[in-house]
C-alpha cells in the first residue's frame, strides 16, 4: 500500500483548503491522515505521450441516383482499441498498457441510409392548376442503425492511493463467471449489467476491470423531410418544408453509469431526444 502518513487539513498560504479522506481496508480498518504527496497533488496533472490506438474496419457503401430517386447506403463493421480517448481519459501512470481497452467512441455496427424520393403526384393530373398544387413533393430522410457506445468504468474514490482524483483512474475489480448483460431492455428500470460482477478494489490496489469492454444500448433512428417546391419564375422558386427527427418517438437510451459508487450503477437514466418536428419555408432566387 503507497501512503504518506501527514496532517488531514491541507494549508495553502496558511488557510485551510481541504481535508484528507479516510479509507476503510477489506476488514473493516478506518485509516485516517492518509493523502497524495504535496498540497493538492491531484489538480496538477502531468501530460505525456504515452496514448496510442489502433483502429480496423471493413466499409461498403451503395448508391443509385435517377431522375426521381437518388439514394446512399453505408456500412462500417469496426473496432476501436486505445488508452486513452482523449485528454480527460486517465491513463493508469505505472503501466499505460494496463488502461488498454475499448474506446470511448467505439462502433462495432454502423449502417446509414439516405434518400430523396420525388414524388410523382402530378404525373396522373392533366390540368395545369393540377400539376402545380401536386406536383414538386418530395420526401427525404436519414436511417441510422447503430451499435451503442461503451459503457466506461471508473471508482471515484482513488482506493488506489495514487492520488488521481482530477481525472478519475480507478477502475472496480471484475470477478467474471457469468454473463455479463443482465436486462438490456431499460424500459424495466433493471441493471443494464450484471453489477454483482463488479466490486470497489480493495484499498491500495488498482481495479481489475477493463475501462471499457462491452457496449451499451444501440441506436435506431428515423429522420424524415417532406418538402413542397413551387416555382414561381425561372429563376424564382419557393419551398415548404416539415421535418421530424425521430419520427416514430423511439426510445435511444444513453448509457448506464459505470460509476461504481453511484447509486444508479448499471442503471439506464436518460434518453436521447424523443420526436422533434420542426417547420420552414425557403425563397430562392
Amino acid at each position: 500500500m503507497r501512503s504518506v502518513q501527514r496532517d488531514t487539513t491541507i494549508q495553502r498560504n496558511g488557510q485551510s483548503v481541504g481535508t484528507s479522506t479516510p479509507w476503510v481496508t477489506a476488514s473493516g480498518q478506518v485509516i485516517t491522515n492518509v493523502r497524495p504527496l504535496g498540497p493538492l497533488f491531484d489538480t496538477n496533472p502531468l501530460t505525456s505521450t504515452i496514448a496510442n490506438s489502433n483502429y480496423n474496419s471493413f466499409q461498403a457503401s451503395a448508391n443509385f441516383e435517377s431522375s426521381w430517386l437518388s439514394f446512399i447506403a453505408g456500412y462500417t463493421y469496426s473496432k476501436c482499441m486505445d488508452n486513452a480517448s482523449g485528454l480527460q481519459d486517465g491513463v493508469y501512470p505505472f503501466g499505460p498498457s494496463r488502461s488498454y481497452s475499448l474506446c470511448n467512441f467505439d462502433v462495432t455496427h454502423n449502417f446509414v441510409f439516405s434518400y430523396n424520393w420525388i414524388l410523382p403526384f402530378d404525373r396522373f393530373v392533366d390540368k395545369h392548376w393540377a400539376k402545380a398544387v401536386l406536383g414538386g413533393w418530395s420526401l427525404s430522410g436519414i436511417t441510422n442503425f447503430a451499435t451503442g457506445l461503451p459503457i466506461s468504468f471508473t471508482e471515484n474514490d482513488d482506493n488506489s492511493l495514487i492520488g488521481a482524483n482530477a481525472s478519475s483512474v480507478d477502475v472496480p475489480n471484475f470477478s467474471g463467471g457469468g454473463p455479463v448483460l443482465a436486462d438490456t431492455n431499460p424500459r424495466q428500470g433493471k441493471p443494464y449489467f450484471n453489477t454483482s460482477l463488479f466490486t470497489p478494489e480493495e484499498l491500495g490496489q488498482f481495479g481489475t476491470s477493463r475501462r471499457r469492454f462491452f457496449h451499451g444500448p444501440g441506436l435506431c433512428n428515423f429522420s424524415m423531410a417532406l418538402a413542397k417546391t413551387t416555382r414561381i419564375t425561372e429563376s424564382k422558386e419557393l419551398q415548404f418544408r416539415v421535418e421530424a427527427f425521430n419520427i416514430f418517438n423511439h426510445a435511444q437510451f444513453l448509457n448506464p453509469s459505470g460509476e461504481i459508487n453511484s447509486s444508479t450503477f448499471g442503471t439506464v437514466t436518460q434518453a436521447r431526444d424523443p420526436r422533434i418536428m420542426q417547420f420552414g419555408v425557403k425563397f430562392a432566387f
